[in-house]
C-alpha cells in the first residue's frame, strides 16, 4: 500500500492502542482545520483520520498488516472524509479538544432531594437554657403506594423502544470534515432510557408525594437570633424516591418585656428616685433564674450600672453564662408640696446648697475635632 498509516501517526508498528490514542490526539489538536485553516493542513488532517480508523480498529488494523485496504468496502476514509466508520472516532476528537467523550448514556430517575428551611420562634428564657419544640414540615416524602418506583401497583419501568436504554439518540449530518455524528437526549424518555407506561396514581409517576409530618427538635443553650439547627435527612425526598434534603430550624428569638439582649449579656433599665440613690435601696428584679434584690448603694449616680455575674445567656460553645447589667437611672421630682420644699431645702442649708456653683466641663467633641487634636498632638 501506497500510504504507511503507522508513520502518518509517528508510531511503531508495535505500537500500543493507548500510543496510537495518544498520537492522534496530539496531531488532531495540531492539525484541525478550526485551528489550522491551511489547505495543506486539510488534507493533513485527513490523512491522520484514516490512519487513526485504520489502526484503531483491531480488523482494519490486522487487515491491514496483512497488505490489505480496510478502507475499501468502507466508503474509503481517505477519500474524503472519515468514512463509514471514521465517526466512530468522532468522540476521540472531541476527547483532543475538550477532554471528554460526547456520550453520556441514560441519567438516572433518582436523586437527591433539595434542603428545606423553617423558621421556629422561641423566647429568651428558652434561648437561654434550652428546650425542646415539636415543629411541622410539610415536604416531600417517599409514596407509599409505588414505593417510590414510580408505576402503578402490578406494573414496572420499561426499556425505552426509542433509544432502547441509552436515554440519548443519535443524529449523522455532513460537514466540511465529513459526516457529523450529533447525540441529544431521546425525546420519549427525556434521556432515562426507561419509560412508564402506567405511572403510579398517588404521586403521577414522580415517587414521591407531599405530607405534613411533625418532628422533634432539641434547641440547645445560648442560641441567637439567625442560628440554624440541621436536621440531616429530615428536608424533600428526592424525585424517584431519591434520599432526603437536609431539614434547617433557624431560630427566631423573640423580644423580651425587660430584658435586651447582646451578644451573651443581658440588660435592663431600673429608675429610682434621687431619695433612694442618695440613701441606697434594695430592688426586687425578676430574673430568669428567678427573684432577686439588686443592691443600690448610696451615692449611686444616674447612668451608672450594677452587674449581676452569671444571670445572663448560656454560652453556646463552652460553659458558663454571660451577665444581667442593671443600669440605673435616678429621676428628680418634678413637683413638690410645701411640706417637701421645705424639708428639702433645710437639706439643701445642711449641705451648704442653697446656690450651687456647679461643676462645668467641655462639651464632647465631634469625630474630626478629636482626629484634629490627635494630629496636633494634644
Amino acid at each position: 500500500m501506497a500510504t504507511d498509516y503507522y508513520a502518518v501517526l509517528g508510531v511503531r508498528r508495535d505500537a500500543s492502542q493507548d500510543e496510537i490514542k495518544k498520537a492522534f490526539r496530539r496531531l488532531a489538536r495540531e492539525l484541525h482545520p478550526d485551528v489550522n485553516p491551511d489547505p495543506k493542513t486539510q488534507e493533513r488532517f485527513k490523512e491522520i483520520n484514516a490512519a487513526y480508523e485504520v489502526l484503531s480498529d483491531a480488523q482494519k488494523k490486522q487487515v491491514y498488516d496483512l497488505g490489505g485496504d480496510p478502507l475499501s468496502q468502507s466508503g474509503g476514509a481517505g477519500a474524503g472524509g472519515f468514512g463509514q466508520g471514521g465517526f466512530g472516532n468522532f468522540s476521540d476528537i472531541m476527547d483532543a479538544f475538550f477532554g471528554t467523550s460526547s456520550q453520556r448514556g441514560p441519567r438516572s430517575r433518582t436523586r437527591r432531594g433539595q434542603d428545606a428551611m423553617i423558621r421556629l420562634e422561641i423566647d429568651l428564657s428558652e434561648a437561654t437554657f434550652g428546650t425542646t419544640k415539636d415543629i411541622q414540615v410539610d415536604t416531600a416524602v417517599v409514596c407509599t403506594t409505588c414505593s417510590g418506583e414510580g408505576a402503578a401497583p402490578g406494573t414496572s419501568a420499561q426499556t425505552c423502544d426509542m433509544c432502547r436504554g441509552r436515554g440519548e439518540v443519535s443524529q449523522v449530518t455532513r460537514s466540511f470534515l465529513g459526516q457529523v455524528m450529533t447525540s441529544r437526549p431521546c425525546p420519549q424518555c427525556q434521556g432515562f432510557g426507561t419509560v412508564v407506561p402506567t405511572p403510579c396514581p398517588e404521586c403521577a409517576g414522580d415517587g414521591r408525594i407531599r405530607s405534613r409530618r411533625t418532628l422533634t427538635v432539641k434547641i440547645p443553650a445560648g442560641v441567637d437570633n439567625g442560628t440554624r439547627i440541621q436536621l440531616a435527612g429530615e428536608g424533600e425526598v428526592g424525585p424517584g424516591g431519591g434520599p432526603a434534603g437536609d431539614l434547617y430550624v433557624e431560630i427566631h428569638e423573640l423580644p423580651h418585656a425587660v430584658f435586651q439582649r447582646r451578644g451573651d449579656d443581658l440588660h435592663c433599665t431600673v429608675t429610682i428616685p434621687m431619695t433612694a440613690a442618695a440613701l441606697g435601696t434594695k430592688v426586687p428584679l425578676e430574673t430568669l433564674d428567678g427573684l432577686e434584690e439588686v443592691d443600690i448603694r448610696p451615692g449611686t449616680q444616674s447612668g451608672q450600672s450594677v452587674p449581676l455575674h452569671g444571670r445572663g445567656i448560656t454560652h453556646l460553645r463552652g460553659g458558663g453564662r454571660g451577665d444581667l447589667i442593671v443600669h440605673v437611672e435616678v429621676t428628680t421630682p418634678m413637683k413638690l408640696d410645701p411640706e417637701q420644699e421645705r424639708l428639702l431645702r433645710e437639706l439643701a442649708e445642711l449641705r451648704g446648697e442653697e446656690r450651687p456653683t456647679g461643676q462645668f466641663q467641655p462639651g464632647q467633641q465631634g469625630l474630626f475635632s478629636r482626629l484634629k487634636d490627635a494630629f496636633n498632638g494634644r
